[in-house]
């Protein structure tokens, strides 16, 4: 035992010490805040160069114009259909849309232009067509488009849950944005430390450091030893994580929401829109709150732990039997594929159907339990389950350590030979 805490005690303090550690601590949270803050501000400006297309409406029809918005201008145009298309042909930016006069009756909208519209702008003069074509039919039939806009009911359900000490609110939207980083994390852990363990076995079998190794710990010693060690590695960059990116977030939000909270206070025009952006940090808050934190954070490190432990012993076990990063490609597909699987399923199916009979089995097989648990945890999974669920991965955790543990006593010492799966086979059932 004291050998292994040695082992594991040099993985651990080694990769923790190295520069690009705690580069990556510090840098990631930073990232992931400077991306969302730079998508929220690129959403809020808009692109730099706003395309303005010129209308020409034979129908009579769109009167009113279109409104502008900010991924497109519009410009009422008074020349023929002709006039307007050379305008296109000399101008590479120029977009003329065309309105026939039998629009009413089917006929087709042309957007002519050098070069393909994005998205957004055929998007937007489609809906501000339908919009005004609607409203003349309502007007055609008597009816004022106004008073109809006006009466536009807007509920919303309120979710509460019904327990032995009474109701308490719930969020299913704060629910489902918990289960997919849940599962993010794990999915993204496993593959990032597991794969760590797997290349420093292979570093340290091509460098033939590990003959020297062998000679005073046991093999099994030394992969539990790397197993745990860089494990260990992972959960302390993890909480790092957590801890940086929950203050970084602390602090943006307050920026974003400080010059709202000034304006309802100072009584500033545009107090209204002030008082909404400000109810809607309130709302995030208030649904984050309806989390059960303190039972879902121990869960999510039992599950981490646990799905850590038994892909890292298979990863290890892969290390053990190959040469280089290149040769591991045929051993890692059949270990992947579970997580691959459970992970996709997690964002299409899992999320949307907690409780139904593939998401049950996902959550209890221990190669899928670590990402379908988490994904079914926000929506509330009877104790029964959930501790067959870790008893499985414990005991999973246990046999995959033993069968990898079998073929890392022998791999380790082979070199310069292609292992195929029957040679993985004879490797376990060696004695001694």
């Amino acid at each position: 035992m004291n050998k292994t805490l040695l082992v594991i005690k040099r993985e651990y303090f080694t990769r923790v010490k190295k520069k690009s550690f705690l580069l990556m601590t510090f840098l990631v949270p930073m990232l992931i805040i400077g991306m969302y803050a730079l998508m929220i501000g690129l959403a809020i400006k808009g692109g730099d160069n706003v395309p303005t297309v010129e209308v020409v409406d034979d129908s009579g029809i769109f009167t009113r114009g279109f409104k502008d918005k900010k991924s497109v201008k519009f410009q009422n145009s008074v020349k023929t259909l002709d006039q307007a298309r050379k305008k296109v042909v000399n101008n590479e930016d120029a977009f003329v849309l065309h309105i026939p006069k039998d629009i009413a009756a089917g006929g087709k909208l042309q957007l002519f232009s050098q070069k393909k519209a994005g998205i957004s702008v055929i998007s937007t003069i489609e809906d501000q067509i339908n919009e005004q074509m609607r409203n003349k039919m309502l007007e055609d039939a008597g009816i004022d488009a106004e008073t109809l806009d006006n009466i536009k009911p807007s509920f919303s359900v309120v979710s509460k849950e019904l327990t032995a000490e009474g109701e308490k609110d719930s969020s299913s939207g704060a629910a489902m944005g918990v289960a997919f980083a849940a599962a993010i994390l794990i999915y993204m852990s496993l593959f990032i430390y597991g794969v760590q363990v797997m290349r420093g076995i292979i570093e340290e079998k091509t460098s033939r450091i590990v003959e020297v190794v062998i000679s005073s710990v046991k093999p099994f010693q030394l992969m539990l030893g790397k197993i745990v060690g860089i494990g260990l590695v992972g959960l302390t960059q993890f909480l790092l994580w957590i801890i940086l990116s929950a203050s970084l977030a602390a602090v943006a939000t307050n920026m974003i929401f400080k010059d709202k909270i000034e304006a309802v206070k100072s009584n500033m025009p545009g107090q209204a829109a002030a008082v909404a952006e400000s109810n809607k940090g309130v709302d995030l808050l208030n649904a984050l709150g309806t989390v059960e934190w303190g039972y879902i954070l121990p869960l999510f490190l039992i599950f981490f732990i646990g799905g850590y432990m038994l892909y890292s012993a298979l990863f290890a076990a892969v290390g053990s039997a190959v040469d280089s990063d290149t040769e591991t490609q045929q051993f890692m597909l059949p270990i992947t594929l579970p997580l691959l699987f459970t992970y996709i399923m997690s964002f299409s199916f899992i999320v949307n159907n907690p409780d139904s009979s593939l998401s049950f089995w996902l959550s209890i097989i221990p190669f899928t339990s670590p990402i379908a648990m988490m994904v079914r945890l926000p929506f509330g999974v009877p104790f029964w389950q959930l501790s067959l669920s870790i008893a499985l991965l414990i005991g999973g955790f246990i046999l995959t350590t033993w069968v990898a543990a079998r073929i890392y006593r022998v791999g380790i010492l082979m070199y310069g030979k292609k292992v195929s799966f029957k040679e993985l086979g004879k490797w376990f059932m060696y004695k001694g």
